[in-house]
């Protein structure tokens, strides 16, 4: 796979501008999910509103447990989408007699989550024997982890249609940090043959679960890079008009913590919220540059547009406006920094639910109905609970 090109600087040129962008052409639907395991349920939920509203995705892009879910959803037939998606939630949510019981005792699911802990998800992760003989036994990268996802390989082979997939009735992109160079890598379906491996790699959080080798490269969770896939689309050419859902998890503002357990829950929202603000901010500059370079070459003469140099100078403006419509999940009440792993029945059908709900309200104010400045490239609209 040729590796897709990431962060251009304004100096690079750009002869692959789709020519067509901001006119008839047909403006690519593209939905990104973000890393946040058990919260990824509420991304399942944002989907089905979405599908319900009449919209489906010509291109999703996910890391991590939003790769599992982006991989569901373009990995099947769009009829399938929707049961596949409840199918694996349904089998890792997790609920017994002792659970709840605790959960009447104490206002948060630390129990549940200890359970979790030591015994695994069922069709996803469980203990790894291997890690019994202590964290320096040398057992090899493929295995050097506390848990083994052998359950999630079996739950993907199942529930994704690969060949459907490959295909290409529907883009998918996930990504993965080689752990030899630290480089960020996106495995597209544009470019190579994806199976249950790549999406596996995506997320391998380490040292939970172990590095996937790809090609003879062992990757773990593009999450430890970049946990908001967001630049995928920024950054894909040839340009075109988007209308992009990118569904966060993870909270980027916050109150002060006031002791260590809130310390741990906001360190972890900072880990993983992965400066998606600023990465947007970046872009919205290079694509407003790129307008006003269009704007420009309009006011050159006809007879020096066939100069070689304006041809040059001029191949680094873009018509296309992207709408990007940024949802992010809510707080549940009694969520610590073990919120991620909250598999509780009760826990992933709120966040369904609250993504579902959330998704809806979006959809019925269509924000990227409104007019738009020239040199505006990208216009956001943000959406929070």
């Amino acid at each position: 796979m040729n590796k897709i090109t990431r962060n251009p600087s304004v100096s690079e040129a750009e002869p692959e501008v789709d020519r067509l962008a901001g006119s008839a052409a047909k403006r690519q639907t593209v939905l990104v999910l973000q890393g946040g395991g058990a919260l990824g349920a509420y991304q399942a939920g944002v989907y089905q509103a979405l599908v319900e509203g009449g919209i489906e995705p010509d291109w999703v892009i996910g890391t991590s447990i939003g790769a599992i879910n982006a991989a569901l959803i373009a990995g099947n037939e769009p009829k399938d989408r929707l049961p596949k998606l409840q199918e694996f939630w349904n089998g890792v949510s997790r609920s017994s007699p002792l659970d709840e019981f605790f959960a009447m005792m104490v206002p948060s699911n630390i129990f549940a989550n200890m359970g979790t802990v030591m015994r695994g998800i069922p069709g996803f992760f469980e203990p790894n024997p291997s890690a019994m003989f202590g964290v320096n036994r040398e057992v090899g990268v493929e295995n050097a982890s506390y848990y083994t996802t052998d359950p999630l390989k079996r739950t993907l082979n199942d529930l994704i249609d690969f060949d459907y997939l490959n295909r290409r009735h529907t883009r998918l992109t996930v990504g993965a940090v080689n752990v030899n160079t630290s480089e960020l890598k996106y495995f597209d379906t544009r470019e190579m043959t994806l199976s249950a491996a790549h999406i596996m790699a995506s997320g391998a959080l380490p040292p939970a679960f172990p590095a996937v080798c790809i090609d003879g490269e062992p990757y773990w969770d593009g999450g430890i890079y970049s946990n908001t896939p967001i630049e995928v689309v920024l950054d894909a050419r040839p340009r075109r008009d988007a209308l992009i859902f990118a569904v966060n998890m993870w909270q980027p503002s916050a109150t002060e913590p006031k002791s260590i357990w809130q310390v741990m829950g906001r360190q972890k929202d900072l880990q993983f919220a992965s400066r998606g603000k600023s990465h947007v901010a970046r872009q919205e500059q290079l694509h407003r540059l790129r307008h006003v370079v269009r704007e420009m070459g309009k006011l050159v003469p006809e007879e020096r547009r066939e100069d070689s140099m304006f041809k040059e100078l001029a191949s680094y403006g873009c018509p296309s406006v992207m709408h990007l419509v940024r949802l992010l999940s809510p707080r549940l009440d009694g969520e610590d920094h073990t919120k991620d792993i909250d598999f509780t029945r009760a826990g992933i059908r709120a966040r369904w639910q609250a993504g579902y709900e959330h998704a809806q309200r979006v959809l019925s104010e269509k924000p990227w109905e409104c007019d738009v400045d020239m040199l505006q490239g990208i216009v956001i609209h943000e959406s929070q609970e």
